[in-house]
Protein backbone atom coordinates (compact mmCIF):
# COMPACT_ATOMS: atom_id res chain seq x y z
CA UNK A 1 0.00 0.00 0.00
CA UNK A 2 1.17 3.23 -1.05
CA UNK A 3 0.46 5.15 2.35
CA UNK A 4 -1.35 4.14 5.71
CA UNK A 5 -5.11 3.78 5.25
CA UNK A 6 -6.89 6.38 8.35
CA UNK A 7 -10.25 5.87 9.06
CA UNK A 8 -11.00 9.18 7.21
CA UNK A 9 -9.16 11.61 4.79
CA UNK A 10 -10.54 14.94 4.11
CA UNK A 11 -12.44 15.35 1.25
CA UNK A 12 -11.22 18.32 -0.33
CA UNK A 13 -12.09 20.09 -3.26
CA UNK A 14 -10.13 20.84 -6.58
CA UNK A 15 -7.60 23.78 -5.49
CA UNK A 16 -8.31 25.28 -8.55
CA UNK A 17 -12.03 25.83 -7.25
CA UNK A 18 -10.49 27.41 -3.89
CA UNK A 19 -8.57 30.12 -5.98
CA UNK A 20 -11.39 32.43 -6.57
CA UNK A 21 -12.69 33.00 -2.66
CA UNK A 22 -9.11 33.47 -1.63
CA UNK A 23 -8.41 36.49 -4.66
CA UNK A 24 -11.88 37.68 -2.99
CA UNK A 25 -10.40 37.33 0.43
CA UNK A 26 -7.51 39.11 -0.21
CA UNK A 27 -8.96 41.73 -2.51
CA UNK A 28 -11.88 42.71 0.65
CA UNK A 29 -9.14 42.27 3.25
CA UNK A 30 -12.22 41.27 5.16
CA UNK A 31 -10.88 37.98 6.84
CA UNK A 32 -13.33 37.12 9.57
CA UNK A 33 -16.27 38.94 11.80
CA UNK A 34 -19.33 37.79 9.85
CA UNK A 35 -17.50 38.50 6.45
CA UNK A 36 -19.37 37.77 2.42
CA UNK A 37 -18.37 34.44 2.63
CA UNK A 38 -19.41 33.62 6.19
CA UNK A 39 -23.07 35.12 5.28
CA UNK A 40 -23.29 33.11 2.10
CA UNK A 41 -22.59 29.42 3.81
CA UNK A 42 -25.10 30.21 6.53
CA UNK A 43 -27.85 30.63 3.76
CA UNK A 44 -26.22 27.48 1.51
CA UNK A 45 -26.18 25.08 4.68
CA UNK A 46 -29.62 26.45 5.58
CA UNK A 47 -30.85 25.46 1.94
CA UNK A 48 -29.11 21.95 1.62
CA UNK A 49 -30.06 20.88 5.21
CA UNK A 50 -33.45 22.26 5.01
CA UNK A 51 -33.33 23.96 8.56
CA UNK A 52 -34.14 28.58 8.89
CA UNK A 53 -31.31 29.33 11.65
CA UNK A 54 -28.17 27.91 11.65
CA UNK A 55 -24.57 29.99 13.26
CA UNK A 56 -21.97 29.01 12.11
CA UNK A 57 -18.51 28.65 14.78
CA UNK A 58 -14.70 28.12 15.14
CA UNK A 59 -15.45 24.49 15.82
CA UNK A 60 -17.79 22.67 17.04
CA UNK A 61 -16.73 21.99 20.57
CA UNK A 62 -17.04 25.86 21.21
CA UNK A 63 -20.70 25.18 19.13
CA UNK A 64 -21.20 23.01 22.37
CA UNK A 65 -19.93 25.17 24.87
CA UNK A 66 -22.06 28.11 23.74
CA UNK A 67 -25.47 26.40 23.36
CA UNK A 68 -25.55 25.63 26.99
CA UNK A 69 -25.14 29.02 27.86
CA UNK A 70 -27.47 30.16 25.35
CA UNK A 71 -30.22 27.78 27.27
CA UNK A 72 -28.80 29.03 30.41
CA UNK A 73 -28.64 25.28 31.43
CA UNK A 74 -27.47 24.45 34.74
CA UNK A 75 -26.82 21.84 37.38
CA UNK A 76 -27.51 18.37 36.30
CA UNK A 77 -27.30 17.26 32.47
CA UNK A 78 -28.17 13.31 31.73
CA UNK A 79 -25.89 12.48 28.31
CA UNK A 80 -24.50 9.39 26.93
CA UNK A 81 -20.84 7.86 27.77
CA UNK A 82 -20.48 6.57 24.30
CA UNK A 83 -19.47 9.61 22.53
CA UNK A 84 -15.98 11.74 21.78
CA UNK A 85 -15.07 13.57 24.80
CA UNK A 86 -16.14 17.05 23.76
CA UNK A 87 -19.74 15.97 24.63
CA UNK A 88 -19.09 16.11 28.29
CA UNK A 89 -16.49 18.39 28.27
CA UNK A 90 -18.63 21.79 27.19
CA UNK A 91 -20.56 20.57 30.45
CA UNK A 92 -17.41 20.87 33.06
CA UNK A 93 -16.60 24.19 31.35
CA UNK A 94 -20.26 25.48 32.33
CA UNK A 95 -19.79 24.35 35.31
CA UNK A 96 -22.91 21.38 34.91
CA UNK A 97 -22.06 18.11 36.30
CA UNK A 98 -22.95 14.96 33.44
CA UNK A 99 -25.07 12.12 34.60
CA UNK A 100 -23.96 8.76 32.22
CA UNK A 101 -26.90 6.74 31.14
CA UNK A 102 -26.78 3.91 29.15
CA UNK A 103 -27.02 3.61 25.56
CA UNK A 104 -29.31 1.00 23.39
CA UNK A 105 -27.54 -2.06 22.09
CA UNK A 106 -29.00 -1.47 18.17
CA UNK A 107 -28.70 2.28 17.36
CA UNK A 108 -25.96 2.86 20.04
CA UNK A 109 -27.40 5.96 21.28
CA UNK A 110 -28.67 7.63 24.42
CA UNK A 111 -31.21 4.81 25.20
CA UNK A 112 -34.92 6.46 26.31
CA UNK A 113 -35.97 3.70 28.63
CA UNK A 114 -33.13 4.83 30.76
CA UNK A 115 -33.28 8.12 31.08
CA UNK A 116 -36.02 9.05 33.54
CA UNK A 117 -34.73 6.70 36.53
CA UNK A 118 -31.96 9.17 36.19
CA UNK A 119 -33.76 12.84 36.03
CA UNK A 120 -33.47 14.33 39.81
CA UNK A 121 -34.82 17.67 41.00
CA UNK A 122 -31.43 18.97 39.86
CA UNK A 123 -31.48 17.70 36.01
CA UNK A 124 -32.11 20.51 33.78
CA UNK A 125 -31.26 18.61 29.91
CA UNK A 126 -30.76 16.21 27.86
CA UNK A 127 -27.94 16.01 25.96
CA UNK A 128 -27.69 13.14 23.24
CA UNK A 129 -25.64 12.25 21.10
CA UNK A 130 -26.71 11.47 17.12
CA UNK A 131 -23.80 8.77 17.00
CA UNK A 132 -21.91 7.71 13.89
CA UNK A 133 -25.18 9.75 12.26
CA UNK A 134 -27.80 7.15 13.21
CA UNK A 135 -30.75 9.09 14.53
CA UNK A 136 -31.49 9.10 18.19
CA UNK A 137 -35.05 8.03 19.14
CA UNK A 138 -35.70 12.10 19.08
CA UNK A 139 -39.69 11.65 19.87
CA UNK A 140 -39.74 9.11 23.20
CA UNK A 141 -36.56 11.78 24.36
CA UNK A 142 -39.03 14.40 23.20
CA UNK A 143 -41.24 13.21 25.33
CA UNK A 144 -39.91 12.63 28.35
CA UNK A 145 -38.52 16.51 28.39
CA UNK A 146 -41.80 18.04 27.51
CA UNK A 147 -42.94 15.73 30.94
CA UNK A 148 -40.15 17.34 33.15
CA UNK A 149 -39.34 20.36 31.55
CA UNK A 150 -36.37 19.36 30.53
CA UNK A 151 -33.77 21.01 27.56
CA UNK A 152 -32.83 18.80 24.97
CA UNK A 153 -29.62 19.90 22.86
CA UNK A 154 -28.49 17.58 20.48
CA UNK A 155 -24.78 16.94 19.64
CA UNK A 156 -25.41 16.36 15.73
CA UNK A 157 -21.46 16.07 15.14
CA UNK A 158 -21.53 13.21 13.16
CA UNK A 159 -24.94 14.24 11.65
CA UNK A 160 -24.98 16.54 8.63
CA UNK A 161 -26.99 15.93 6.06
CA UNK A 162 -28.84 13.17 7.75
CA UNK A 163 -32.93 12.77 7.68
CA UNK A 164 -35.77 11.25 9.49
CA UNK A 165 -39.22 10.36 7.18
CA UNK A 166 -40.23 14.34 7.95
CA UNK A 167 -36.96 15.89 7.56
CA UNK A 168 -33.60 17.33 8.56
CA UNK A 169 -32.54 15.43 12.07
CA UNK A 170 -31.43 18.42 13.41
CA UNK A 171 -34.94 20.48 13.69
CA UNK A 172 -35.55 18.19 16.99
CA UNK A 173 -34.80 19.60 20.39
CA UNK A 174 -34.41 23.10 21.40
CA UNK A 175 -30.84 22.82 19.68
CA UNK A 176 -28.70 20.84 17.14
CA UNK A 177 -24.89 21.16 17.12
CA UNK A 178 -22.65 20.51 13.97
CA UNK A 179 -18.93 19.90 13.81
CA UNK A 180 -17.10 20.75 10.21
CA UNK A 181 -13.72 18.95 11.83
CA UNK A 182 -11.24 17.35 8.80
CA UNK A 183 -12.69 14.04 9.76
CA UNK A 184 -16.29 14.84 9.33
CA UNK A 185 -18.69 14.17 6.07
CA UNK A 186 -18.65 17.69 5.39
CA UNK A 187 -15.43 19.69 6.70
CA UNK A 188 -14.43 23.42 6.84
CA UNK A 189 -10.92 22.10 8.34
CA UNK A 190 -11.96 22.99 11.80
CA UNK A 191 -15.41 24.28 12.10
CA UNK A 192 -18.96 23.80 13.63
CA UNK A 193 -22.69 25.48 13.78
CA UNK A 194 -25.94 25.11 15.91
CA UNK A 195 -28.91 25.25 14.06
CA UNK A 196 -31.57 26.73 16.06
CA UNK A 197 -35.40 26.98 15.64
CA UNK A 198 -35.68 30.73 15.23
CA UNK A 199 -34.45 33.72 15.18
CA UNK A 200 -34.66 34.99 18.79
CA UNK A 201 -32.67 32.02 19.57
CA UNK A 202 -30.09 32.90 16.13
CA UNK A 203 -30.00 36.34 17.27
CA UNK A 204 -28.55 35.46 21.33
CA UNK A 205 -26.04 33.12 19.66
CA UNK A 206 -24.77 35.02 17.50
CA UNK A 207 -24.15 37.61 20.59
CA UNK A 208 -22.61 34.73 22.48
CA UNK A 209 -19.53 34.42 19.86
CA UNK A 210 -18.69 37.37 19.83
CA UNK A 211 -18.02 38.47 22.67
CA UNK A 212 -21.82 39.04 23.57
CA UNK A 213 -21.10 42.36 21.10
CA UNK A 214 -24.68 43.62 20.03
CA UNK A 215 -23.51 46.41 18.79
CA UNK A 216 -19.64 48.84 18.81
CA UNK A 217 -20.59 49.89 22.33
CA UNK A 218 -22.61 47.44 23.75
CA UNK A 219 -22.11 43.95 25.24
CA UNK A 220 -25.43 42.46 26.40
CA UNK A 221 -24.03 38.83 27.37
CA UNK A 222 -20.07 37.33 28.79
CA UNK A 223 -19.18 35.78 25.34
CA UNK A 224 -16.49 34.08 24.03
CA UNK A 225 -14.77 34.71 20.38
CA UNK A 226 -16.27 31.43 18.07
CA UNK A 227 -16.56 33.09 15.11
CA UNK A 228 -15.58 31.20 12.14
CA UNK A 229 -13.29 32.89 9.85
CA UNK A 230 -13.56 33.99 5.78
CA UNK A 231 -11.19 31.07 5.05
CA UNK A 232 -12.92 28.31 6.91
CA UNK A 233 -16.13 29.87 5.16
CA UNK A 234 -14.62 29.94 1.52
CA UNK A 235 -13.75 26.32 1.92
CA UNK A 236 -17.00 25.04 3.12
CA UNK A 237 -18.77 27.04 -0.05
CA UNK A 238 -16.31 25.03 -2.26
CA UNK A 239 -16.72 21.66 -0.84
CA UNK A 240 -20.69 22.13 -0.53
CA UNK A 241 -20.53 21.39 -4.01
CA UNK A 242 -19.13 18.11 -3.72
CA UNK A 243 -21.24 16.82 -0.83
CA UNK A 244 -23.55 14.76 -2.94
CA UNK A 245 -21.28 12.89 -5.29
CA UNK A 246 -18.95 12.70 -1.77
CA UNK A 247 -22.20 11.11 0.53
CA UNK A 248 -23.09 8.30 -2.90
CA UNK A 249 -19.55 7.42 -2.73
CA UNK A 250 -19.81 6.71 0.96
CA UNK A 251 -22.95 4.93 0.35
CA UNK A 252 -21.45 2.46 -1.82
CA UNK A 253 -18.52 1.72 0.49
CA UNK A 254 -21.08 0.89 2.68
CA UNK A 255 -22.67 -1.37 0.77
CA UNK A 256 -18.94 -3.25 -0.46
CA UNK A 257 -18.34 -3.51 3.21
CA UNK A 258 -21.38 -5.15 3.97
CA UNK A 259 -20.54 -7.68 1.38
CA UNK A 260 -17.44 -8.31 1.85
CA UNK A 261 -17.62 -9.10 5.75
CA UNK A 262 -21.26 -11.01 5.75
CA UNK A 263 -19.73 -14.26 6.61
CA UNK A 264 -17.05 -13.89 8.68
CA UNK A 265 -18.05 -15.43 11.78
CA UNK A 266 -17.63 -13.36 15.09
CA UNK A 267 -17.57 -10.08 13.06
CA UNK A 268 -20.77 -7.97 13.58
CA UNK A 269 -22.07 -4.98 10.94
CA UNK A 270 -24.88 -2.59 12.89
CA UNK A 271 -27.88 -2.88 11.32
CA UNK A 272 -28.09 -0.36 7.75
CA UNK A 273 -29.42 3.06 10.29
CA UNK A 274 -33.38 3.25 10.05
CA UNK A 275 -33.61 6.85 8.18
CA UNK A 276 -34.30 8.68 5.04
CA UNK A 277 -31.29 9.58 4.40
CA UNK A 278 -27.86 8.52 6.05
CA UNK A 279 -24.44 10.02 5.31
CA UNK A 280 -22.42 7.16 6.23
CA UNK A 281 -20.08 9.12 8.42
CA UNK A 282 -18.45 5.99 9.78
CA UNK A 283 -18.50 2.41 9.80
CA UNK A 284 -17.80 0.29 13.08
CA UNK A 285 -17.91 -3.34 13.49
CA UNK A 286 -18.48 -5.61 16.31
CA UNK A 287 -15.94 -8.24 16.91
CA UNK A 288 -17.80 -10.96 18.85
CA UNK A 289 -16.12 -13.63 21.10
CA UNK A 290 -16.86 -15.81 18.24
CA UNK A 291 -14.01 -13.91 16.63
CA UNK A 292 -10.60 -15.82 16.73
CA UNK A 293 -8.95 -12.67 17.73
CA UNK A 294 -9.87 -10.11 20.30
CA UNK A 295 -10.58 -6.67 19.27
CA UNK A 296 -7.49 -5.25 20.59
CA UNK A 297 -5.63 -7.47 18.76
CA UNK A 298 -7.59 -7.77 15.39
CA UNK A 299 -6.89 -3.71 15.54
CA UNK A 300 -3.12 -4.54 16.09
CA UNK A 301 -3.18 -6.69 13.20
CA UNK A 302 -4.55 -3.91 11.16
CA UNK A 303 -2.09 -1.28 11.72
CA UNK A 304 0.10 -3.69 11.18
CA UNK A 305 -1.33 -3.72 7.72
CA UNK A 306 -0.84 0.25 7.64
CA UNK A 307 -4.76 0.03 8.33
CA UNK A 308 -5.18 2.44 10.99
CA UNK A 309 -9.00 1.75 12.32
CA UNK A 310 -9.86 3.37 15.23
CA UNK A 311 -11.35 2.18 18.74
CA UNK A 312 -13.94 4.54 18.76
CA UNK A 313 -15.50 5.06 21.24
CA UNK A 314 -12.75 3.69 23.59
CA UNK A 315 -12.53 4.44 26.46
CA UNK A 316 -15.69 5.27 27.42
CA UNK A 317 -16.01 8.89 28.42
CA UNK A 318 -16.77 8.00 31.86
CA UNK A 319 -14.14 6.36 32.32
CA UNK A 320 -11.35 9.35 32.00
CA UNK A 321 -10.14 10.94 35.58
CA UNK A 322 -12.21 13.91 35.54
CA UNK A 323 -15.77 11.35 35.42
CA UNK A 324 -14.38 8.12 36.40
CA UNK A 325 -15.65 9.27 40.41
CA UNK A 326 -19.10 10.04 38.97
CA UNK A 327 -21.51 7.49 40.51
CA UNK A 328 -22.50 7.22 36.93
CA UNK A 329 -19.55 6.37 35.60
CA UNK A 330 -19.74 2.99 36.80
CA UNK A 331 -19.68 0.25 34.37
CA UNK A 332 -22.13 -1.10 36.39
CA UNK A 333 -24.43 1.96 35.41
CA UNK A 334 -23.51 1.62 31.59
CA UNK A 335 -22.91 -2.24 31.04
CA UNK A 336 -24.40 -1.88 27.17
CA UNK A 337 -21.86 1.04 26.78
CA UNK A 338 -19.32 -0.92 27.83
CA UNK A 339 -19.31 -3.95 26.43
CA UNK A 340 -19.67 -1.82 23.14
CA UNK A 341 -16.17 0.05 23.76
CA UNK A 342 -13.95 -3.36 24.22
CA UNK A 343 -15.81 -5.00 21.22
CA UNK A 344 -15.78 -1.74 18.53
CA UNK A 345 -13.52 -0.77 15.49
CA UNK A 346 -14.28 2.02 13.34
CA UNK A 347 -12.89 0.94 9.79
CA UNK A 348 -11.91 3.19 6.78
CA UNK A 349 -14.32 5.11 5.25
CA UNK A 350 -13.93 7.83 3.27
CA UNK A 351 -14.65 8.95 -0.90
CA UNK A 352 -11.51 8.45 -2.35
CA UNK A 353 -11.05 4.82 -0.61
CA UNK A 354 -10.13 2.58 -3.93
CA UNK A 355 -11.67 -0.83 -4.43
CA UNK A 356 -8.88 -2.36 -3.79
CA UNK A 357 -7.31 -0.68 -0.63
CA UNK A 358 -11.25 -1.55 0.95
CA UNK A 359 -11.31 -5.23 -0.62
CA UNK A 360 -7.77 -5.37 1.68
CA UNK A 361 -8.97 -4.40 4.39
CA UNK A 362 -10.94 -7.20 4.69
CA UNK A 363 -9.14 -9.28 3.33
CA UNK A 364 -6.61 -8.53 6.69
CA UNK A 365 -9.64 -9.21 8.62
CA UNK A 366 -10.77 -12.38 7.25
CA UNK A 367 -7.25 -13.53 7.36
CA UNK A 368 -6.91 -12.82 10.82
CA UNK A 369 -10.50 -15.01 11.57
CA UNK A 370 -9.42 -18.27 10.27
Amino acid sequence: MSKPLYVTRPFLPPLEELQPYLEEIWANRQLTNGGPFHQQLEAALCKYLGVEHISLFANGTLALVTALQALRVTGEVITTPYSFVATAHSLLWNGIKPVFVDIDPESLNLDPEKIEAAITPQTTAILPVHVYGRPCATERIQKIADTYGLKVIYDAAHAFAVEDRDGSILRHGDLSILSFHATKVFTTFEGGAIVSPDAKTKKRIDYLKNFGFADEVTIVAPGINGKMNELQAAIGLAQLKHIDAALSERAAIDRRYRELLADIPGIRCLPAPDSARHNHSYFPIMVEPAFVLSRDQLYDRLREHDVYARRYFYPLISEFPMYRALPSAAHSSVPVAALTSSRVICLPIFPQLATGELELIASVIREAGK
